[in-house]
């Protein structure tokens, strides 16, 4: 009878701190369980919390403040299942770095686990498909760790202006050289329309929608290019002196605008080629004037 009574009050324990933890889905400390539950004794609340990990419905973390609860959803835990807390632990480190991965130094440092058994965890999680190696452009020697599933950043594959940790100068170049010359065009059918100055002026800028729906329908990417992918190339031609950008005000939902804004490009052809100093990074510095040896300007 006593024994009965007693698994009782365990079973009680056990939904009363997985109900805790579902109230704060990022995890909770002991110091919560404690608060939460002050007549809840020590031993009570460890067996407690063996009895949601061993049954894989709770992630044991390390934070700043020491150990963290959190509950793991029904999905997650039946990819887990079998696998010992250790292995549980680098998984989870690993689902929190989400798309830009992890390098396994930190995985290190967050799991507190020595390095051979963390290289052994990962190759076991990589067989079974649960997490991927991807090599990361900031560091070709190296690899970082995500889940399986997932995208890769583009900070980690470098967007569509890298292949294979490569990057690909000669793509950069022709996109470099359609984007201005679909620019060129539309001036010299602004030009050709005899319309008043004014008028032929506004009708030479495009939008980088405009720009980015010429590329597309050209096909010479391999990859799909965003928005932001095109305007990283108008800003080189801004650089250039082959482009220049106005910004206007437009209305919400408009294609193309943010926060109420557009960014509008045109092509121009220089009088006189600009000389070597302009073409150096200060001789396009905004903030030329204010800056001087030794202070770093952020703008």
């Amino acid at each position: 009878m006593q024994i009965a009574i007693i698994q009782t009050e365990a079973a009680d324990f056990v939904k009363m701190i997985k109900a805790l933890c579902q109230q704060f889905p990022h995890g909770i400390t002991d110091q919560v369980i404690q608060n939460d539950m002050p007549n809840l004794e020590a031993q009570q609340r460890a067996m407690a919390i063996n009895r949601l990990l061993s049954l894989g419905q709770l992630d044991l973390l390390r934070n700043s403040s020491g150990l963290l609860y959190r509950m793991k959803d029904a999905q997650t835990a039946g990819k887990m299942k079998g696998s010992d807390n250790q292995e549980k632990l680098v998984y989870q480190v690993i689902e929190d770095a989400g798309n830009k991965g992890i390098w396994s130094r930190d995985i290190r440092y967050k799991s507190n686990l020595p390095l051979t058994e963390i290289n052994k965890i990962l190759k076991n999680l990589e067989s079974k498909k649960l997490i991927k190696a991807v090599k990361s452009v900031a560091a070709s020697k190296k690899k970082v760790y995500m889940l399986y599933n997932l995208q890769p950043d583009r900070s980690v594959t470098g967007g569509a202006w890298y292949s294979d940790q490569d990057f690909e100068s000669e793509f950069v170049e022709v996109l470099n050289q359609q984007c201005f010359k679909f620019l060129q065009s539309k001036a010299e059918v602004a030009r050709d329309s005899k319309q008043n100055p004014m008028v032929q002026r506004n009708s030479s800028f495009a939008t980088s929608h405009e720009v980015w729906k010429y590329i597309c329908e050209l096909g010479i990417s391999k990859v799909d290019l965003s928005m932001e992918d095109i305007e990283t190339i108008l800003n080189t031609l801004i650089y250039d002196g082959k482009v220049e950008m106005t910004i206007i005000a437009a209305k919400e939902g408009t294609v193309g605008s943010v926060d109420g804004q557009m960014k509008l490009y045109r092509g121009v052809n220089p009088i006189i080629q600009p000389t070597g100093l302009v073409k150096a990074p200060c001789g396009l510095c905004p903030v030329f004037d204010d800056c001087h040896e030794g202070e770093w300007l952020d703008f």
